[in-house]
């Protein structure tokens, strides 16, 4: 549970009855990148009082059997409402309502539409929110989820399976079809978001630092690395980076896709448990909400098991909004 400080800033958010411009957050990426993971921590750590959490995909043109005879995915512009979503990410962005088409996973097909007012934090998440220009302009942070390919294949794999009743030959076949519209359409966005993030494996050597591996072999550790683009402004970290905290997490520089340099913050999953909680604990007290801070128990968790580099990656996203909300104040 929220410790009382939290409990009593979240308050205040409900209660504010001062008209404010919500803060937008876009989280883009291909299917099974992790987007609805990341979100669901992110509504634990800001209380879902305080959220709205958009899917884009709800935005598609055609259900799943329309779409078997189509020539092309819903990674597809085409296959989507792309002027209906920009409408409606332009008014939640202005702090208005909607009505919002409503997409099932599970089912493959449309249900009622859904009104949905803006709460003081807006989250998108989907395939295409970064793919038009106006949709980028309406968030004040975006995020690119880019995990290596056989971790997100494994991940499709076990989501499509398990919750939304395909054959792993059947996903592995939409896989392929998708291929070529992934690397047009979705992948394009990872050069418009403020932060890339990469989840991945990272094995412990020798030396005690690790290091990363684009595929799994065995049991990988999930680790996570984070490219924090000069676009925004990022938060200082410099209470965490530290000698004694390095087998946790550590900030190097490296050369971004184009050739610029960026800081790369690494955070690693082979770490022992208690030191990560700890840096995990150092950022949220470093939120404002004092030293007797308690983290939400649902930061981290990805089917109801934690991973340490997963809540420290939220944290780290929690920071960006609420400085954002507090500069609208």
């Amino acid at each position: 549970m929220p410790d009382k400080a939290m409990a009593i800033q979240r308050a205040a958010w409900a209660d504010d009855q001062v008209a404010l411009r919500p803060v937008m957050l876009s989280i883009a990426g291909d299917s099974a990148a992790g987007k609805t993971t990341l979100t669901k921590g992110l509504v634990e750590a800001l209380g879902k009082e305080n959220v709205t959490a958009v899917c884009v995909d709800d935005y598609h043109r055609y259900d799943r059997e329309e779409r078997r005879n189509l020539p092309f995915t819903p990674l597809n512009p085409k296959c989507n409402y792309i002027e209906i979503m920009e409408q409606h990410l332009q008014l939640l962005a202005n702090g208005q309502p909607i009505l919002k088409p409503k997409y099932d996973h599970s089912t493959g097909t449309f249900g009622r539409p859904e009104y949905v007012e803006p709460r003081r934090f807006v989250i998108i998440e989907g395939l295409l929110p970064l793919h038009t220009k106006l949709g980028e302009a309406c968030a004040d942070v975006s995020v690119y989820l880019d995990p290596p390919e056989p971790i997100r294949v494994a991940w499709k794999i076990a989501r499509d399976s398990s919750k939304r009743g395909y054959s792993r030959e059947q996903v592995l076949a939409e896989l392929e079809r998708r291929e070529t519209e992934s690397v047009e359409f979705i992948r394009p966005q990872r050069a418009k978001a403020d932060i890339v993030v990469r989840f991945g494996s990272l094995k412990q050597t020798a030396d005690g630092h690790g290091h990363d591996h684009d595929e799994p072999d065995g049991e990988p550790t999930l680790s996570a690395m984070l490219l924090l683009r000069p676009t925004v402004s990022h938060p200082d970290l410099s209470s965490v980076l530290t000698d004694e905290n390095r087998r946790a997490i550590h900030l190097k520089l490296i050369r971004d896709d184009d050739g610029k340099p960026v800081d790369a913050l690494h955070i690693h999953g082979h770490a022992p448990p208690a030191l990560t909680r700890q840096v995990e604990e150092a950022l949220w007290r470093g939120l404002g909400f004092g030293d007797d801070a308690v983290l939400p128990s649902g930061i981290g968790s990805i089917e109801g098991v934690r991973n340490e580099p997963l809540a420290v990656t939220q944290l780290i996203l929690v920071y960006h909004l609420l400085q954002l909300a507090a500069e609208r104040r």
